[in-house]
């Protein structure tokens, strides 16, 4: 199982008023479950873990939009550091694909993939999958069939966020950044309905928040 930062259920997160908060989300939020610094420190460690694997093999990284972008950037933006100032390096390539699953703060039951006309090039490569989160697991495990059908050499998965949940059918991705508990988090590109996305800390939504941006 990756190492990761394991927040418990009891967490009560940081109050809004210790950090910066867009004004028009102050009143939708509970709490701060994950602020922006400690994201940016964890990345950069999920980035050297990453480089030590695949050091000179070069690496396709795929990005699950739309909320796994923020996480793509910071997360490459480290490994090209990386690559610049150590001995290790690793040869970067970028592709994309978007799935949905979500309507308001629940799953639909249908995942809808979104793009990939071009995954045939991943045959034979080494592909590191970069997601926001991963809650129960099928997702991840429908889009990991897919691309095992173009038989690349190897596949990693790097989430962010692993929720810990009931619902979970157990899938793990090889690098995790956190685990947290079974409650619907928003920003650092995590949205509800598309909103929050430009929230830079990771948060937990109130009903409040829920009820206003429902669908």
């Amino acid at each position: 199982m990756a190492a990761k930062i394991v927040i418990s259920d009891d967490y009560k997160g940081y109050p809004l008023d210790l950090f910066c908060i867009p004004k028009h989300y102050e009143n939708d939020l509970e709490n701060i479950l994950i602020p922006s610094g400690l994201i940016t420190d964890r990345i950069e460690r999920l980035a050297r873990n990453i480089v030590q694997e695949f050091n000179e093999e070069g690496l396709v990284a795929l990005c699950v939009l739309k909320g796994g972008y923020k996480f793509f950037t910071d997360l490459l933006d480290r490994i090209k550091m990386l690559n610049r100032n150590t001995e290790m390096s690793v040869p970067l390539a970028v592709d994309f694909i978007r799935l949905k699953s979500y309507v308001d703060d629940k799953q639909s039951g249908e995942i809808e993939v979104i793009g990939g006309d071009n995954l045939e090039n991943l045959k034979g490569k080494n592909v590191l999958v970069v997601e926001d989160i991963i809650d129960t697991g099928r997702t991840m495990l429908k889009l990991l069939d897919i691309l095992h059908n173009v038989k690349p050499k190897c596949i990693r998965v790097a989430s962010l966020l692993v929720k810990r949940t009931e619902r979970s059918v157990g899938y793990k991705p090889d690098y995790a950044g956190f685990e947290i508990p079974d409650s619907f988090v928003v920003g650092y590109a995590l949205d509800y309905n598309e909103y929050f996305r430009d929230l830079n800390h990771i948060c937990v939504i109130n009903e409040q928040g829920k009820k206003k941006y429902a669908a």
